[in-house]
């Protein structure tokens, strides 16, 4: 048989248009790979993460065969077979509002991805403050505790990253490629500096590329979630992003967790058993996907 015909196992790192840049399970080395003319007839288009069947064509160049089923796949940024996602937040420089941190969330959720929080820069956070967020989220979600600048949780982070597929989200200047360098530092990812006057970063990361480590497993460095819009995601739909908020146990199985009565959600909140933050976070949701389903109808 002609070797040129043995198909080959990849991943697909980073996509160029009609042009792949596909890692070789095996050897890891990378090829830029055209597709057959089958899949723009049959409208399918590969993404970042796919793992497909490749044959070597010449030096480091082949041809995509085939295209493996996704395990799952992530909209926005578009990617494929992840396990999990990555959410970078800080409590200063930059400050991210709680409501942005839950929004993060609401939309992973919605993906049904599994979630690990990483509060970074911690180095300049009070003992009050870490202890703060740890008792709204911690329940919640596996928290990371990091900086990159101290080497402060950074064995723990990996531990986590090992051998998945890791999306990592959050907004400008958190910090995610700073992590990511500071875990493998032969990554050598651009990092920006936060701008003083808006007291968040610059986008330093253009396109959503698949990043081999060293320690077993691959993470996606992104420019973050193409949108942090809620616009499809229905109120009935909201409340079981909210993972705290226990389902079928209010009066009225369509209870909003507003103002109706028997509702078990409020008895909770009014307990301390829900965060107020979280709650607010739900409200502030709620009103703005009621917002966009009157401006639907209206049109």
């Amino acid at each position: 048989m002609d070797s040129k015909k043995v198909r080959n196992r990849g991943i697909v790192v980073k996509f160029y248009s009609n042009l792949l840049v596909v890692e070789d399970i095996d050897s890891g080395d990378r090829l830029l790979c055209k597709l057959r003319g089958k899949f723009k007839k049959q409208g399918i288009r590969p993404i970042t993460g796919d793992f497909v069947e490749y044959t070597h064509v010449v030096n480091n160049e082949g041809v995509v065969e085939n295209i493996l089923n996704r395990r799952t796949e992530l909209k926005k940024p578009s990617v494929a077979n992840v396990d999990q996602v990555v959410i970078v937040t800080t409590i200063e420089k930059p400050e991210v509002p709680f409501d942005i941190l839950d929004r993060f969330i609401m939309l992973v959720e919605n993906e049904r991805l599994p979630i690990v929080i990483v509060l970074n820069k911690i180095d300049l956070l009070s003992d009050e403050k870490i202890n703060q967020f740890g008792s709204i989220y911690g329940k919640l979600y596996p928290i990371v505790k990091t900086s990159a600048l101290k080497n402060i949780g950074l064995e723990d982070l990996k531990e986590h990253l090992k051998d998945k597929i890791s999306v990592f989200a959050g907004m400008s200047g958190v910090g995610k490629s700073s992590l990511l360098n500071a875990i493998e530092s032969n990554l050598k990812l651009r990092t920006g500096e936060i701008s003083e006057k808006l007291g968040r970063g610059k986008h330093t990361t253009t396109a959503a590329e698949l990043l081999r480590l060293s320690f077993g497993g691959w993470v996606v460095d992104t420019p973050g979630f193409a949108s942090l819009e809620i616009d499809g995601i229905s109120m009935d739909r909201l409340r079981g992003l909210f993972i705290e908020f226990p389902t079928d146990m209010c009066y009225f199985p369509d209870c909003l967790h507003i103002d109706e009565p028997g509702c078990y959600v409020k008895e909770l909140l009014s307990k301390g058993k829900i965060s107020t933050s979280r709650y607010e976070s739900y409200q502030k949701f709620l009103k703005e996907i009621e917002e966009l389903e009157r401006t639907h109808k209206e049109k």
